[in-house]
């Protein structure tokens, strides 16, 4: 399923919390038990949990070589564009206010393919000791 159709099935299903406070509202932007490619996602890992959120931001032109993700993670793009390409050649252009569900345990690479700076929160669900990604040798 594209992120283009995991958001709209998010929209669809959007449930709104704490409706009885005024002024405030939360929108389930993605609820899925796939990455963007379609791959299921495993079940944690044994060990102490550990959450970690990164804000990465990517140059006009940027990119992160080919890497994998030993844990699930997710994040959404607060501004500018991304693509990432799996080494198998499968392929997403992100864009600003999309969330992606990263790809578990499968090489690929990022970058910046639009004209502005990109600003990308993730947040790592793993285990204490596991690193976040491990780059391609």
């Amino acid at each position: 399923m594209s992120i283009a159709s995991q958001y709209a099935k998010a929209d669809a299903e959007r449930k709104h919390y704490y409706t009885d406070i005024p002024g405030v509202e939360a929108n389930v932007l993605i609820k899925t038990t796939k990455s963007w490619n379609g791959a299921t996602l495993p079940a944690y890992g044994d060990g102490q949990p550990e959450i970690s959120i990164v804000r990465y931001r990517f140059e006009p032109g940027a990119s992160i070589p080919m890497h994998m993700h030993p844990v699930i993670n997710a994040g959404v793009l607060l501004s500018g564009q991304l693509s990432i390409t799996t080494k198998s050649g499968e392929a997403i252009v992100v864009n600003a206010g999309e969330p992606l569900v990263e790809l578990f345990r499968e090489w690929h690479s990022g970058s910046n393919s639009g004209k502005e700076p990109a600003d990308l929160i993730v947040v790592y669900a793993g285990t204490v000791g596991t690193p976040l990604a491990i780059r391609e040798k």
